[in-house]
């Protein structure tokens, strides 16, 4: 893997491409129209500089790929050979369209055979372009539109997502706070009226006192005679 170009460039493009010769041709050429260059010989290497993993242990002919966080530098174009050994260039546009975090990358096919059903497969799947060997300088001129396509649409989508989040925030603020109910006061006992307990002490002294009575009251007198009874 091989970084190149100035590190103030505006826009950086990843070469996929097993021969060495061609992966140096299209180096020079985007290095003299001013692109940050990284390029790798295989797919595979592809995918783990894009942050995704493929696992060794699935078939090899559809390749699991799983997210990572390998990538430091931010992609902008990949450009591809078609024809490589272990993972195309076919394979590789067909990852990157899968993976949520990547498809809006453009993507452009490079190969040395003039195969009209590949280059419709390769458009039809999602490929910007699609070059004919060798790759000339004219050609990466049209490079240019579509990361300015691609960079307006991500800019477009984080402003959506910078809006959407003060929207979610005021209408939390604005919902209403639920007081707790009122709870009912406990009724106080009835208390029993005065007069009611004054009444009774004055019956019981009131039973006394007939009840009470003095001696004399209870000796009869007969003819100057008292009787005891």
């Amino acid at each position: 893997m091989a970084i190149t170009g100035d590190s103030h460039s505006q826009f950086h493009v990843l070469a996929v491409d097993d021969s060495l010769i061609d992966r140096k041709l299209i180096e020079r050429l985007l290095k003299t129209s001013s692109y940050q260059v990284t390029t790798v010989d295989s797919g595979s290497k592809a995918l783990k500089f894009l942050g995704l993993q493929e696992d060794e242990q699935s078939n090899p002919d559809t390749p699991y790929v799983s997210p990572s966080n390998h990538q430091e530098v931010e992609v902008n174009l990949i450009i591809t050979d078609y024809c490589m050994p272990g993972m195309t260039g076919y394979d590789l546009l067909k990852k990157v369209k899968e993976s949520s975090s990547l498809r809006n990358i453009p993507v452009v096919i490079m190969s040395s055979e003039n195969v009209p059903s590949r280059i419709t497969r390769c458009l039809e799947e999602g490929a910007d372009e699609f070059f004919l060997k060798p790759v000339r300088l004219s050609d990466l001129n049209r490079l240019k539109p579509h990361m300015m396509k691609t960079k307006i649409k991500n800019q477009k989508q984080e402003e959506q997502e910078e809006l959407e989040i003060p929207d979610i925030q005021s209408e939390e603020q604005q919902q209403p706070v639920q007081q707790p109910s009122p709870q009912p006061r406990p009724q106080p006992e009835s208390q029993p009226q005065p007069s009611a307990l004054l009444l009774q002490p004055n019956n019981n002294k009131r039973k006394a006192m007939e009840e009470g009575l003095s001696p004399d009251r209870a000796r009869p007198r007969y003819n100057g005679i008292t009787t005891m009874v």
